[in-house]
């Protein structure tokens, strides 16, 4: 089998610290290889992998200036497409523009839909229905226009990732985008009113809302914000905390920040849009609660929760394993 996995630029594969996309491509790849499969890789020429390096960008374009975006991100995908007689499968990544190529090669293609930016890009998808298979993360990002091949959630190398003690304080975390879709000053008041320290991680991607909801509350110790971390950060801050606080207010496609917390045995509080029910398990490995005054409620059960419950949890549903089995079955059922 030899597979062109066709990754986002605007991060390195697997990503130095925020990227999820990139992350899952890297984690897939990895996965695939060690399985045997011939894996071609388009990505930045940063990226790390045992598969073979396709790159067409020295760098991500989030990282680099005067970069044209659409220009490299139309070069890298033609790239792809270009050889598509040299695969049995094209994997694409890369969201929808990819999927305009798709009728010019005869070579099978799996598009992963890693959530829908704009009903405005759904015109690009319902046109290629017919020709190409869409893999949805979870079953509440299917939307009921397209067809899908399959659902296969996310999965993490479980084995890799270090189960943590909790928190001798009582510390929570937020982990992910600083955005108000993310619940960030959510977290904040939560944890306040819950009397306990809060660790905020991530990106900044809405600096007013950082400014006006955020920078107010940050004292260095009730309320820290130690901005972007790696995968190493990542863990060790996800294993000393006692709960990941995940507030969202839209529909998550999937939240890769809730498995990668159970994985260190840290328990969810989470509002349950989207995808969220679908990997917290309520009064096993979280809470999902309505709002503000639940999740201050759940915050004072988290003591009935087992942090071997999470760890299994995430072994048994959302392991590497079990991601690379579900996309080799899409592989071997659209090759005939």
């Amino acid at each position: 089998m030899r597979v062109a996995m066709l990754a986002p630029i605007a991060w390195r594969v697997p990503p130095r610290h925020y990227g999820p996309w990139e992350l899952v491509v890297s984690r897939l790849t990895e996965g695939l290889v060690a399985q045997g499969v011939d894996v071609t890789l388009f990505a930045t020429a940063d990226s790390i992998t045992s598969a073979r390096l396709v790159a067409g960008l020295e760098q991500p374009y989030e990282e680099a200036e005067g970069v044209d975006v659409k220009v490299v991100e139309c070069l890298h995908v033609a790239s792809v497409f270009e050889r598509a007689s040299d695969f049995d499968v094209i994997h694409n990544h890369f969201d929808f523009l990819p999927l305009t190529y798709s009728r010019l090669v005869s070579t099978p293609m799996v598009t992963t839909i890693h959530g829908f930016s704009s009903e405005r890009i759904l015109p690009v998808y319902r046109r290629y229905d017919d020709r190409v298979a869409y893999v949805a993360i979870s079953a509440a990002d299917r939307h009921r226009d397209l067809t899908y091949e399959a659902t296969i959630h996310h999965g993490i190398p479980v084995q890799d990732v270090p189960v943590g003690p909790g928190s001798a304080d009582g510390t929570l975390a937020f982990f992910g985008r600083i955005h108000p879709d993310k619940g960030t000053a959510e977290a904040i008041d939560v944890a306040r009113r819950a009397g306990r320290p809060l660790v905020l991680a991530g990106i900044v991607q809405d600096q007013a809302y950082f400014d006006a909801a955020v920078r107010p509350h940050l004292d260095g110790e009730t309320v820290r914000f130690i901005g972007a971390v790696g995968p190493s950060e990542r863990d060790r801050l996800l294993g000393s905390v006692d709960a990941l606080l995940h507030l969202v207010s839209f529909p998550e496609p999937f939240g890769l920040s809730m498995i990668e917390a159970m994985a260190c045995g840290t328990p969810v509080v989470a509002t349950p849009l989207g995808a969220v029910p679908e990997v917290v398990e309520h009064g096993r490995t979280g809470y999902l609660v309505a709002d503000v005054d639940a999740a201050v409620e759940a915050v004072g059960q988290l003591g009935e929760l087992a942090r071997a419950d999470c760890r299994a949890h995430v072994a048994a549903h959302f392991s590497v394993e079990r991601m690379v089995e579900g996309y080799l079955a899409v592989y071997r059922r659209i090759t005939g």
